[in-house]
């Protein structure tokens, strides 16, 4: 089968393809016109950071207007000022969070959101972890921790003296909780950590804050006490109110109450509940940063551990304490490993009880959703994705694709839509980022769940001391370049912005439509996330040849969608094919299990679901202490699940695929050659399957670089008469796909070839979607022409050189045409170039000049330190030509656009910047206009050299080579 190019999968969204009108989604989507104009609920967020409430109500109202001219459905208001070093210019009292004046503007927020048709999400406290003024750090609902104190009591000793205090310090008000002795076995000692015997742990008595001890007569002793205490945590680069908020407790309904009853008291006017009502979209939690010196905790934690795990946590706090953030002792490594995972499952559960599910309640009793990150605790993520309406992952914290995969299984198996993601904070990236950064780092995002970004961020124009070009939440940061980016119309980019959004629009339309498909669900014993911690062979192996996975937990699956049916978990869902089990990967890969999700799992197989388990499944434990007779219950409900049929157990991960080939699991995109093509699949009503393809990379620090790929993917199809659709995110154009052939599987078989980040989404489903010609006849299965495509009743073959081509069909006959003269390309080097240079003030300062070559403005004198917009013009004489050609970019930083004879032509692939201009041309002088925009970087390291002097110049501008490649086309009946 020939090679579809580039080239050929461009061309599709041009001359014949269809630009399609919007409309609401609904069951017949692929039949209206909703893929070139996005609904505004698909559209990209912003975080919009203001200075607290130092902001004009006129102000945020334009700042709304900014946004949906641009092409935005929302923006999450954030009151973060971490570049205000003097906070002395700043007035909480007056215009903090949550003061009148905070108010005011939200309502004129909301009231012009509600005007324009964005959403407000409205994060929970100011800045991050969520906090109040109300609490001080003594008060039962702010955040607590468990701080030790110790002290070694040699054998036959006494200790009389008073109480040891906390190793760590912290806040001052503390109690105790209680005193223990242990005996010092070193045997148990690790590089970092004191051993201790568990079986000699003892209470000692306290008498008005002193201890009389005496130890044993055998072996050194240590002393521990056990302090409550508030963590005294206040919000991120405060101060926000006053008084001065503290950071609430996770853990209680305490804490979460005192969240609700500030926002009811002091954030929740009338007019703000009926606007909330109008255009208000999702309270937000930012990942859960709680900063302690001790063990994060929870006042009656010792009741709730004992309630949930069946034993006393007492005598095993010596190994589950912490000192800034590091254990300090240990028993045998087993036993401490099985404690610790007992702490950290009951702590999980009580937020994810008590924080999460409580706020998205009282949330929706508002008419809103609770969007939330749920990490930064050894909590389980995946299970927390599964209450929030809205998971959230990150940029800049998440290690790999793996990360969003945890989140993308909590959303799925609980039936969720959006897995959001804040995209773009990179450090020191403040002015210079650029979009194609940017959507290098979402694209392979895209493929691992992710169907909503929240671009880190547009700030609030200006702020008390803010130099030009005007307030930026995180830069500068410690007196440096800080955190990108302050997105918005200070930015010459963003004159070409409506085209990015545009495509990310798209991209989250298609990734919303129908129901996710997956091939492997991964059962994790710890759901963290955030750790870039893989699954064995899929994460290396089996996403390079097109298997596609999720990670699931196990208080997923006692949710309703957790059932098999016809061999597949959660049909109505993801419908995994298989499960895939192996050793705990935070807990030493040891295999551990409940007895109750090995009872779930034996269901599962009898009901014909494939499982296929890695690792001594047979000497299993349970993973936390075990009770009587508990790991043997264990055992034998394994024994059974390895005795059916759909079970697998293998030893080593390279026969993870001989296992599955075993059970007949295969998975639903397949090339034969390891690849970094990642894949996401939905399926929607009407049998239409929808794939996104991405060549990406699994992590930002992957290496090699990705590199172009180049070669055949095979899709499986739902509808056994379904034909192929290319939908082009940035230009919202749909056409049919000409050149593919038929699986003998029942898939369809295409050529792929994309640039390093590049993507693209194809459709399958009945002929005649998005409004195409519902032709039934032969297609293309190969042709020696560079692209073939449909044209009504016949077929339209195009190349880059005369010729006599061929097109095989798949009814077996072989047809015919012949491409008279078509021009050698040519590369285009003489340019005028204006640009509009702009500079502190602001003002905008106009440059002229010719060039015969192209060059990076930082290889021009008068451009060196220039950021702004050139618009480069090229004549191009076709006096003999009346066929098309293509326009290839080259090398542009950063965002164009492209006009030929004064049409501007549709949206840039920025990735792979090659247009179709063939429509456009006409016999004779022609004019060809590219206009490329800057960051700010290169202008802000000379107008303010103090922060960003030490920023490298970037190479701006069209860089090229650009070469105008004629082709020529034949139209053949069929």
């Amino acid at each position: 089968m020939n090679n579809l190019t580039r080239r050929g999968f461009l061309s599709l969204g041009t001359a014949t393809a269809l630009a399609l009108a919007g409309s609401p989604a609904s069951a017949t989507t692929a039949e209206a016109g909703w893929f070139a104009r996005p609904r505004g609920a698909v559209r990209p967020m912003v975080r919009w950071w203001w200075p607290d409430a130092h902001v004009d109500p006129a102000e945020i109202r334009r700042e709304v207007d900014q946004l949906a001219d641009a092409g935005f459905g929302g923006a999450e208001i954030a009151a973060v000022h971490h570049s205000i070093r003097d906070k002395s210019v700043l007035d909480p009292a007056g215009h903090g969070w949550g003061t009148p004046a905070w108010n005011a503007a939200v309502e004129a927020a909301l009231d012009q959101a509600a005007r324009r048709g964005l959403a407000i999400d409205l994060t929970i406290g100011p800045s991050w972890p969520a906090a109040v003024p109300t609490i001080t750090p003594e008060s039962p609902a702010a955040a607590k921790e468990l701080a030790h104190g110790s002290v070694t009591v040699a054998a036959g000793a006494t200790y009389a003296g008073e109480v040891p205090p906390p190793a760590v310090d912290g806040h001052p008000a503390r109690t105790l909780l209680l005193v223990q002795a242990a005996r010092i076995d070193t045997a148990n000692s690790t590089r970092k950590e004191t051993g201790l015997d568990p079986g000699s742990v003892v209470q000692v008595p306290v008498s008005d804050g002193h201890v009389d001890w005496t130890a044993p007569a055998e072996g050194e002793w240590v002393l521990i006490a056990y302090w409550e205490r508030g963590t005294g945590q206040r919000p991120e680069s405060g101060p926000h109110t006053a008084p001065e908020a503290y950071v609430v407790d996770h853990f209680s309904r305490a804490g979460t109450q005192a969240v609700i009853d500030y926002w009811e008291s002091h954030l929740l006017t009338p007019a703000v509940r009926k606007l909330l009502r109008k255009s208000g979209g999702a309270l937000f939690e930012d990942s859960i940063e709680i900063e302690a010196g001790g063990l994060p905790w929870t006042t009656g934690l010792l009741t709730e551990f004992e309630r949930r795990r069946g034993y006393s946590l007492a005598p095993f706090l010596p190994v589950v304490v912490l000192a800034d953030e590091d254990p300090v002792f240990s028993y045998d490594a087993v036993l401490t490993r099985h404690a610790r995972k007992d702490y950290w499952d009951t702590v999980s559960e009580l937020f994810n009880l008590h924080h999460f599910t409580m706020l998205r309640d009282w949330a929706h009793s508002l008419g809103l959703e609770l969007r939330a990150q749920p990490y930064g605790l050894q909590t389980d993520a995946i299970a927390a994705a599964a209450i929030l309406d809205v998971p959230e992952g990150e940029s800049l914290g998440f290690k790999n694709l793996d990360d969003y995969r945890c989140l993308a299984g909590g959303r799925d198996l609980a039936g969720r839509e959006v897995l959001s993601c804040e995209a773009g904070a990179y450090a020191g990236g403040a002015y210079t980022t650029t979009w194609k950064k940017l959507l290098r780092t979402v694209g392979g995002a895209y493929a691992a769940g992710l169907n909503q970004v929240v671009l880190h961020g547009f700030s609030y124009a200006t702020a008390p001391g803010a130099a030009w070009p005007g307030f930026a939440a995180f830069t500068p940061y410690s007196g440096t370049a800080g955190y990108a980016e302050s997105w918005g119309p200070r930015q010459p980019t963003w004159e070409h912005v409506s085209d990015i959004s545009g495509y990310f629009a798209r991209v989250h339309l298609v990734l919303r439509e129908g129901l996710p498909r997956a091939d492997v669900a991964v059962l994790r014993q710890t759901g963290y996330t955030k750790t870039g911690i893989g699954a064995a062979w899929f994460t290396a192996s089996g996403i390079p040849t097109g298997w596609t996975h999720q990670f699931i937990s196990p208080p997923l699956l006692e949710l309703p969608a957790a059932r098999v049916t016809g061999g597949r978990l959660a049909p109505s869902g993801p419908a995994y094919k298989a499960l895939f089990v192996e050793g705990d990967r935070f807990y030493a890969s040891e295999c551990t299990m409940t007895v109750a999700v090995a009872r779930r799992l034996l269901s599962y197989a009898r009901g014909g679901l494939p499982i296929v388990l890695l690792g001594a499944w047979r000497a299993a434990s349970v993973p936390g202490v075990a009770g009587d007779g508990e790991n043997e219950r264990l055992r034998a409900v394994l024994a059974d699940l390895l005795a059916e049929p759909a079970v697998r157990l293998i030893a080593e991960q390279a026969e993870v695929p001989g296992a599955l080939a075993s059970l007949e699991v295969r998975p639903d995109v397949r090339y034969s050659t390891a690849s970094t093509l990642l894949v996401s699949h939905r399926v929607a009503r009407g049998d239409i399957d929808y794939y996104y393809l991405c060549n990406g990379k699994h992590g930002e620090n992957v290496k090699p670089p990705v590199a172009p790929i180049d070669h055949e993917v095979t899709l499986a199809r739902t509808a056994r008469d379904g034909v192929p659709y290319l939908l082009d995110p940035w230009t919202g154009r749909v056409e049919r796909i000409g050149l593919y052939e038929e699986d003998g599987d029942g898939g369809l078989r295409l050529r792929v070839a994309l640039q390093p980040g590049e993507s693209m989404i194809v459709a399958i489903g009945r002929p005649g979607l998005f409004g195409t010609p519902s032709w039934r006849g032969p297609h293309v299965t190969a042709t020696d022409a560079d692209l073939v495509r449909h044209s009504g009743g016949a077929l339209v073959l195009r190349a880059s050189r005369a010729g006599t081509y061929t097109a095989r069909l798949s009814d077996g006959r072989t047809l015919t045409a012949s491409i008279g003269t078509v021009p050698a390309p040519s590369v285009l080097s003489s340019w005028r170039l204006r640009v509009e240079d702009w500079q502190p003030g602001p003002v905008k300062v106009e440059h002229s000049l010719d060039l015969d070559r192209l060059a990076a403005w930082a290889d021009i004198p008068l451009l060196a330190d220039v950021s702004g917009v050139g618009t480069y013009s090229a004549q191009v004489d076709l006096e003999d030509w009346e066929g098309g050609a293509y326009l290839e970019l080259g090398e542009v930083t950063d965002t164009c656009r492209v006009s030929v004879n004064g049409r501007r032509l549709d949206p840039v692939d920025q990735i792979n910047p090659v247009v179709d201009v063939g429509p456009y041309l006409r016999r004779g002088a022609n004019t060809i206009e590219v206009e490329v925009a800057t960051p700010l970087g290169n202008r802000l390291r000379v107008a303010d050299p103090s922060v960003y002097g030490g920023l490298a110049r970037q190479p701006y501008g069209l860089i090229g080579p650009v070469h105008l490649v004629p082709y020529g086309e034949a139209r053949v009946a069929i």
